[in-house]
């Protein structure tokens, strides 16, 4: 299904004007950038609209761009490194054997409604993430937590003896399963974000999906920024929050989030001054900024697999010598040397190389004889015999072109014949959870800093999985390495983990990222971080 991408409503006055300026129709009149600068008005492009905004149910980036914007943890991030700073909580203890954490919250904690924010409001909120009718994606994140999974999975039906603890509202305790070096880092994701829990029962029960009570006229956040308007594929307005126990410090009065899922039309919005950042840019733009605006052009790293997704469960798919032989085939060196073109390195693996102490196995380079080899043991010679697959990728230029170079790799060198599909992001989405897919663009990026953020994506029972595959072996393996103390032998087990996701191949990599995008001169406080997280509170705009 195609689907032609227009520009985001609130961009078209001004681009209609640029073309005037153009044509000398009409005298200059201030920009979007320009206003914003002068009102600390941020205009930040998001790519693809968001589908929601309860952060115990989003799972994309866009989402999750807002989200943290609107709600903050008990401990949140450096904008520079992103260590792990004081958030909600103002201070925590750790005992001595690295499995309690008691986190003692900030007395000016409140919520945008003025109400305090509590020790209470956190065990709710870990509860709900953990209530299976709820079936958040991220609730295995929790499941460091003493007795979490136990509960999530039903073999344990009393909460109170999970490890989450309030002695009074100023106090959190959380008792770990075993000791988590990263334990800190994990608590930024979204899942350990408190909701306020009257905010929810007024829409509802907490566990139903699809409760409206994160609309402007009913969320309530305990971010910097609350929510004030939100028009789908148009615009979202998020404003200072004065309730914010350190909204002196924010320096942005709004943020708005224009949607704009055509990376070309963004960057045309850039030009013409209606955006201070691009989530994006068209690859085929790229070289020419190198050349002649390099001030504006932001290539960073970025933990992050550029991939796709096989649904194991559709005829063909389900053998795995078809889904190897679809890996084998892919020349990765040429997709980001002749397409991407922003510093993208081809992925020989799925978790990037950028984990100290951890060297991926690298089982996924380019060997067309073995391709053709496993895919005529299967029984298909040549491709004779096979259907014609499905790509299934969210609207996007980029994405389109890097689909067409994949279907013509696997035509010359398998005889697959691939159809290229593209939808909105929310329709993909829908669609990946119900596994109406047979192969599916996606990426991951890392929700912590460590491997398992992106080997755990693949586990039996977590939410993210999305492709109908399971190995209880593979399970074994990470559950091993989180046991493990040693940090050669635990990089070792989830070394074979991986090597044993990449043989069974539910996944093809392609490459890490990058990010690519456009940033106006006048923004401040953007820093090149790992996870591309940029607290909104440290940002600011400047002439």
């Amino acid at each position: 299904m195609s689907r032609v991408s227009l520009p985001s409503a609130s961009l078209l006055p001004a681009a209609v004007c640029c073309l005037g300026l153009l044509l000398g129709a009409c005298g200059h009149r201030e920009t979007g950038v320009e206003r914003g600068i002068r009102e600390q008005v941020l205009h930040r492009g998001l790519g693809s609209d968001v589908a929601e905004l309860d952060p115990h149910l989003i799972t994309g980036l866009a989402e999750i761009n807002v989200v943290s914007a609107l709600f903050e943890g008990l401990v949140a991030e450096d904008p520079r490194d992103l260590h792990p700073v004081p958030g909600v909580a103002e201070r925590w203890d750790v005992s001595p054997d690295n499995r309690v954490y008691t986190f003692h919250l900030r007395p000016t904690a409140r919520w945008s409604n003025n109400a305090q924010v509590t020790a209470s409001d956190f065990v709710a909120s870990f509860r709900r993430v953990l209530t299976r009718g709820l079936a958040a994606d991220y609730a295995t994140l929790l499941y460091v937590v003493a007795n979490a999974e136990a509960y999530h999975k039903g073999r344990l039906t009393d909460f109170a003896q999970v490890g989450f603890a309030a002695p009074d509202e100023r106090t959190l305790r959380i008792t770990l399963t075993n000791p988590v070096p990263y334990f800190l880092s994990l608590l930024t994701h979204p899942a350990w974000f408190p909701v306020y829990p009257p905010a929810l029962e007024g829409a509802g029960p907490p566990d139903r999906r699809g409760s409206r009570w994160t609309r402007p006229e009913t969320i309530v956040g305990n971010g910097p920024f609350v929510l004030k308007e939100w028009r789908p594929n148009q615009v979202l307005i998020v404003s200072k929050s004065p309730t914010y126990w350190d909204a002196a410090a924010v320096r942005l009065q709004a943020i708005h989030f224009h949607p704009i899922d055509s990376v070309d039309t963004e960057e045309r919005a850039f030009r013409a001054g209606q955006l201070h950042l691009t989530e994006a840019l068209p690859v085929g733009k790229v070289d020419s900024y190198r050349r002649h605006e390099p001030t504006v052009l932001r290539i960073e790293p970025f933990l992050g697999t550029y991939f796709y997704r096989l649904n194991v469960t559709q005829p063909f798919l389900n053998d795995k010598k078809v889904r190897r032989a679809l890996l084998l085939a892919i020349d990765r060196q040429v997709i980001v040397e002749k397409i991407t073109r922003g510093g993208q390195q081809p992925a020989t693996s799925f978790v990037p190389p950028a984990f100290a102490g951890y060297a991926p196995p690298g089982d996924a380079r380019r060997d067309v004889a073995a391709a053709r080899q496993l895919l005529a043991e299967a029984g298909y010679p040549g491709g004779q015999g096979l259907p014609a697959f499905d790509i299934l990728f969210n609207t996007s230029e980029n994405h389109r072109l890097i689909a067409e170079a994949v279907q013509e790799m696997w035509r010359r060198e398998l005889g697959v014949k691939i159809r290229l599909v593209n939808m909105e992001q929310k329709t993909v989405l829908e669609t990946r959870r119900a596994l109406d897919y047979q192969i599916l663009r996606s990426v991951w990026s890392a929700d912590y800093l460590d491997p398992t953020s992106f080997l755990g994506v693949f586990a039996s029972d977590s939410g993210n999985n999305h492709t109908g595959w399971a190995d209880a072996r593979y399970d074994a393996l990470l559950q091993e390495a989180a046991l493990t103390a040693d940090p050669a032998a635990r990089a070792d087990l989830l070394r074979r983990a991986e090597s044993m996701l990449l043989d069974e191949a539910p996944l093809i990599p392609i490459y890490y990222y990058t990010t690519v995008r456009l940033v106006h001169p006048s923004v401040q406080g953007w820093y090149p971080t790992p996870l591309d997280h940029h607290p909104y509170k440290h940002i600011w705009l400047e002439n």
